[in-house]
């Protein structure tokens, strides 16, 4: 099984209260396709400047993320300054350069156009269209999206929203897109728009899965160190959708597994900068963890 992604290779500048990094390995597709491969076998589409560390390359290449899709044009790669607080649930941009980013137009291999798995990140939705009608007949296609899209292309994302299984957004987020302050009605007024399944990310609460009437929800890993949340976001999203390629099985109950692996993978994220805890991650690591959500969430009936 294969997973497209299309989305952003970064270098990240981020400061927290444990520490700072500058032009570290970043970008959506990347923390995407970091955590999704220890599952499945990637397919990247992206692009980077000449800027671009030839170590990082060799990254990808070594979890076996195939990049024929990535493209490398002339001039900067996109960079993203941030800060967090103590806090640790919101990022504040210090400082924004979408270098060639910019002019990003997607061009999709022709062998990665029988890609199974979709999952298309948080990009423009007009994007994010254009690479679903390059693609021949997906399994599934999960999207990301931000408050951004939201507030300046809501009509193009609705477009969006209406050609995909699953929708893969944050709390404020899909309360914003709805204009409904009740969670609950807001995944309703979602589902009603076209995807089947509804995961709503809470940050340090965990996540919450909609899909029809059933409402799942995972909390998130109890960590003794946080060092760094960017990217959590996209982990989930990786180790959702790898999970689900992987075991090729899209009932209730293993989609619900799915979202308790995506949060193993975020919760591994969070413990270091940049990419430093997912490059060496290993089997019995991962399903160490996902025992101990089971732990966590288990109680009998008496």
């Amino acid at each position: 099984m294969s997973i497209l992604v299309v989305g952003s290779v970064a270098l990240d500048s981020v400061e927290t209260p444990f520490g700072k990094v500058r032009d570290v390995l970043g970008g959506s597709a990347v923390y995407f396709s970091t955590a999704a491969s220890y599952f499945a076998d990637i397919n990247m589409v992206a692009v980077v400047g000449n800027d671009f560390p030839e170590e990082h390359i060799d990254f990808l290449k070594s979890r076996n993320i195939d990049i024929k899709g990535l493209q490398r044009e002339k001039g900067n790669t996109f960079r993203w300054e941030g800060r967090y607080g103590f806090e640790l649930n919101e990022a504040h941009t210090l400082n924004t350069q979408l270098n060639v980013f910019e002019g990003f137009n997607p061009k999709i291999p022709q062998e990665y156009k029988d890609s199974e798995y979709v999952f298309l990140a948080n990009i423009d939705p007009e994007l994010q269209l254009d690479v679903l009608r390059q693609v021949k007949n997906p399994t599934l296609v999960a999207c990301d999206t931000m408050n951004f899209w939201i507030e300046k292309k809501p009509k193009e994302l609705r477009k969006t929203i209406e050609k995909v299984d699953i929708l893969i957004i944050n709390e404020a987020e899909a309360r914003e897109f709805t204009c409904e302050p009740n969670l609950v009605k807001a995944a309703k007024r979602i589902l009603s728009m076209g995807p089947k399944t509804l995961i709503v990310k809470r940050g340090e609460y965990g996540a919450l899965m909609f899909a029809g009437s059933s409402i799942f929800h995972a909390p998130a890993y109890p960590l003794e160190n946080i060092f760094d949340p960017t990217g959590a976001g996209d982990s989930f999203a990786g180790g959702f959708i790898g999970y689900l390629a992987n075991t090729r099985n899209l009932e209730d109950g293993n989609v619900r597994q799915a979202v308790v692996f995506g949060s193993v993978m975020a919760s591994f994220n969070v413990e270091d900068f940049s990419l430093n805890r997912l490059k060496d991650l290993t089997y019995p690591d991962m399903e160490y963890r996902y025992r101990e959500f089971k732990k966590f969430t288990h109680f009998e009936d008496i």
